[in-house]
């Protein structure tokens, strides 16, 4: 269904607002008349992305941290306690520790559950309360194809948006009778600069990517329409990583990855 600007607002908050899918939602959102609260690593891009949304008129208000620090939710709170929220979009989380389990680095991949797990679940905790009282509001999630079957040097990572998706099922039955909208929206390989910056080539034949400006505005559409949503570009592909059969299933991804990484290796080339 069309976004229903009315429904949420006056504020949103942003994780991961800064590029890509995160800043297409605050520039859709701006159109829409909807205040702005962004928040990033990087303070440059997180400026330049606010003050695109400042031309259509919203306030924006802009915290540059890591959301993967313990005190990142606090942060956020902070930022906006004066205000009441009515949006949160979780789109930070990215796999920032992409190595073999074994032989990665442990505190790193804490990091990865902390900024996938330990933080959205936070910003919910206090922003969803808000919502419930006031019997309106959204949460959106943005999850990933990973969270649906195992991968090699995404063993953490594929084990976190796994849990988004049970996290985002399960918010979606507490909160539905008190017209709190909830969605997860599962993204194939997107053109960010987050999937190039981990070497990703978006011209290997015969590869599905999705435009982020596309991604965001399905994925405000589907707020009202929870709990899971796959963007239809890669539906066929979650639906083909959800067979029984698992260890069929994983090896056959893991060949399919093995074969991508090696086309775009030799793209790059």
């Amino acid at each position: 269904m069309p976004f229903d600007a009315a429904k949420y607002g006056p504020w949103a908050v942003i994780t991961g607002g800064s590029e890509g899918v995160g800043r297409c939602f605050a520039l859709r959102l701006a159109q829409a008349g909807i205040n702005l609260a962004l928040v990033a690593r990087k303070p440059e891009p997180l400026e330049e992305a606010a003050q695109l949304c400042r031309e259509y008129g919203v306030g924006v208000r802009v915290l540059a941290t890591d959301l993967a620090d313990p005190s990142a939710a606090d942060q956020v709170a902070a930022l906006v306690d004066d205000v009441e929220v009515g949006l949160l979009i979780h789109n930070a989380g990215a796999n920032s520790h992409s190595a073999e389990f074994l032989d990665g680095d442990l505190e790193a991949f804490g990091a990865v559950v902390d900024l996938n797990i330990t933080t959205p679940m936070a910003l919910v905790h206090h922003f969803g309360a808000g919502m419930r009282e006031r019997r309106r509001g959204g949460i959106l999630l943005v999850g990933s194809l990973s969270g649906y079957l195992g991968s090699t040097r995404h063993t953490v990572y594929s084990g976190v948006k796994a849990f988004g998706r049970m996290f985002a099922e399960s918010l979606w039955l507490e909160l539905r009778d008190y017209d709190v909208d909830v969605v997860e929206l599962v993204l194939g390989v997107t053109r960010t600069p987050a999937m190039a910056r981990v070497g990703l080539s978006f011209d290997v034949p015969g590869m599905t990517v999705s435009e982020p400006d596309d991604v965001a505005r399905e994925g405000l559409d589907a707020l009202g329409s929870g709990p899971i949503h796959v963007i239809e570009a890669h539906r066929r592909l979650a639906e083909a990583h959800s067979n029984p059969d698992r260890a069929v299933t994983a090896l056959r991804n893991d060949q399919a990855m093995r074969k991508l990484m090696a086309q775009t290796e030799a793209h790059r080339r």
